[in-house]
């Protein structure tokens, strides 16, 4: 009886090991959305005359503290995911943690110019910091086209093949990421192209599955966990 009792309590360590991990990765997804308001947070530093112009910095300066923390919660549902989804693929795993760090390194990149931007502001640098200005603005525009729309693209072609393969969640959710990857990477090519605006509605209707992907693994993660597989059971 004791020994039954001490195979149940060891068979079923590895499980819980599992639900904290799923747990702490779908928690992670989920707040890499905090930074959704910078959309309207960073509207004022867009302006042409932004430097030169009256009002608070306090809006851009908290949405960058937003991304900087979407930064370090995307590098942790790498780190998170990685000792579970190796087993699928250790090469491919190993990929998805690189991408994430790059991601999370040029959304801090980006971050420090539009910081630049405001301490130019803050200085009083006046009109002859506008062209300055306007060139810090547009390397955070190019950087965030890189960091938040195309390495995403990438990072769910990753992790989504890994999911996909070994059924650790549903398979509709993969596939969202999947099917997502090549239209932002359309979308990305049509904004470097000129075809479409960077902040154009078609822009963000061709993030939406990503977007879909990200937040409902999220919501996976966190309320079921991972789904029994081969890759469980060896764990």
């Amino acid at each position: 009886m004791i020994i039954t009792d001490q195979t149940t309590a060891t068979k079923r360590v590895p499980m819980d090991s599992l639900r904290k991990t799923a747990l702490v990765a779908g928690a992670l997804y989920l707040l890499s959305f905090v930074s959704i308001p910078t959309l309207f947070l960073y509207v004022p530093v867009h302006d042409p005359k932004y430097i030169v112009g009256p009002g608070p910095d306090t809006g851009v300066i908290f949405g960058a503290i937003l991304e900087m923390i979407v930064a370090l919660a995307g590098i942790g549902t790498a780190v998170a995911l990685y000792p579970v989804v190796k087993r699928q693929n250790e090469g491919v795993a190993m990929g998805f943690v690189g991408t994430r760090v790059l991601e999370g390194g040029a959304i801090l990149a980006g971050v420090a110019c539009l910081l630049a931007v405001v301490t130019l502001r803050q200085a009083g640098a006046g009109a002859d910091a506008l062209v300055t200005g306007h060139a810090l603005v547009a390397l955070y525009d190019r950087i965030f086209l890189l960091s938040q729309s195309f390495i995403p693209a990438v990072n769910a072609l990753l992790l989504g093949s890994l999911l996909y393969q070994s059924r650790l969640v549903p398979r509709v959710l993969p596939l969202l990421g999947l099917i997502g990857a090549p239209l932002l990477v359309a979308s990305d090519l049509a904004v470097l192209f000129g075809l479409i605006g960077q902040h154009a509605p078609l822009a963000g209707l061709f993030a939406l599955p990503i977007a879909l992907w990200e937040f409902s693994l999220g919501v996976w993660l966190v309320v079921k966990g991972f789904k029994p597989s081969p890759i469980t059971r060896s764990m």
